[in-house]
């Protein structure tokens, strides 16, 4: 073994040792599992005493939807099976061309649409309520939604639909002379905002991808593909509990372009790895980015890693309670140029916007981007990844997840320190 390989040895054993003593007392705080992971050792699953969404919050849920429905002068909301069904009623359903849709009236109870020979199976999906209006091959489902809409007193006012609603559905309302109106409002105002619960979910699934970048970070080898990386990372996060895994790796010049190439790629000594990898606790996800070098770092990468790095905190600063989302970008995009990169989306530099929200989907409403007015309330999520890309050399990215309270931005994992010792640790659990 050769001296630089010793070192490198050595400084991921204490990474290792690091981020696991981090990651055990933030959630023993809330008396939950430490996870049981020796440097280069077994995995535990975190992830067995996560509580499950109530159905009693899924009807908080409506009733806010409701209260928001009524304030914009809506009449329902349509939702087509997907992550906001999920979490409005708990039900999962994959979508045909048959339509299979849950109405959330202004008024009165939720409704169900699905065809005939579906009802069983809707019902037993179904925690709460009772109402499901079957329709039959030949006949038009959207009669159905008018139907529920006249029966709850609101056919005179519009339906609003949320934006992964598919344009069948659109074009058979209108069919129905059923006034359609954008849903988004009601939607994003429900789902934009996370309670404590849901924090908690997020939390997991993040210490789950940490916990698992660790492992994957003292078992890298020379000649390993992007392909054996992501196996280990897959493998690794579904033992800590992690589900709906996702990976992805790149090496060497591929790291440069933020969704990779298509070239070849094997590990080998001073390589940057970049990798963006997550999953989910009870439907709430994590997503984190974590740039290594294999082997010693070059000078270069070094002080490239450091400015990104700079960069998160630089966004963090930035992400203040009323301040536009879009101001975080331009704090970012400002403090690159001041160092020669860009200018704006311009390599190199950051080609990408700074975050995303993110909840039940890995990207979610609204964004870290210039020209985001929104103002960030308590509750938000978003990623933070302002990434540095230098064509035909490399990039790097590191991508922690944060939530907005009272007093300004917290971390779900705070971001690694250095180079050496690129992991970073499991903030604490919200409370």
């Amino acid at each position: 073994m050769s001296s630089s390989q010793s070192k490198r040895s050595f400084l991921k054993g204490l990474t290792g040792i690091a981020a696991v003593t981090a990651l055990a007392p933030s959630l023993q705080a809330t008396g939950r599992a430490s996870v049981a992971m020796q440097t280069g050792g077994g995995l535990q699953n975190i992830a067995t005493d996560a509580v499950p969404i109530s159905a009693a919050e899924r009807k908080a849920r409506i009733a806010k939807a409701q209260e928001l429905l009524r304030e914009q002068g809506l009449g329902a909301l349509l939702l087509e099976p997907g992550s906001s069904m999920v979490y409005f009623t708990g039900i999962r359903w994959g979508r045909s061309e048959r339509l299979t849709a849950v109405v959330i009236p202004a008024e009165g109870d939720i409704a169900v649409v699905t065809p005939f020979f579906e009802e069983p199976r809707a019902r037993e999906r179904m925690s709460f309520g009772d109402d499901v209006r079957p329709w039959h091959e030949h006949e038009d489902p959207f009669l159905r939604v008018k139907q529920i809409m006249a029966d709850r007193g609101v056919a005179d006012k519009p339906i609003a639909l949320e934006d992964s609603v598919r344009y069948f559905v659109v074009e058979g309302l209108k069919a129905q002379s059923v006034a359609i109106a954008n849903g988004r409002g009601v939607v994003d105002g429900c789902r934009m905002f996370k309670s404590t619960h849901e924090l908690q979910l997020m939390h997991r699934a993040n210490a789950v991808t940490l916990g698992a970048y660790n492992h994957v970070w003292n078992t890298l080898e020379a000649g390993m593909t992007p392909a054996d990386i992501n196996a280990l990372m897959r493998g690794a996060q579904a033992k800590l509990g992690g589900k709906g895994i996702w990976t992805m790796a790149l090496l060497a010049e591929a790291s440069a372009y933020p969704h990779g190439t298509g070239a070849a790629q094997t590990l080998k000594n001073g390589d940057v790895v970049l990798m963006d990898c997550g999953c989910n606790v009870e439907g709430y996800q994590s997503d984190i980015s974590r740039t290594f070098v294999f082997g010693d770092a070059s000078a270069r990468q070094r002080e490239v890693w450091q400015t990104m790095r700079r960069g998160q905190d630089v966004a963090f600063g930035a992400a203040k309670i009323g301040a536009p989302a879009g101001g975080v970008d331009d704090a970012v995009r400002a403090y690159y140029e001041s160092l020669g990169y860009g200018p704006g989306y311009k390599t190199p530099g950051l080609s990408h916007r700074t975050g995303h929200g993110i909840g039940m989907d890995g990207h979610e409403r609204i964004n870290f981007v210039r020209g985001e007015a929104t103002k960030l309330a308590p509750g938000m999520c978003f990623s933070n990844e302002p990434g540095i890309y230098i064509y035909d050399e490399f990039g790097v990215r590191l991508e922690d997840c944060l939530y907005m309270t009272e007093a300004g931005p917290s971390w779900f994992t705070t971001p690694p320190s250095s180079i050496d010792e690129p992991i970073g640790h499991v903030a604490p659990v919200p409370i």
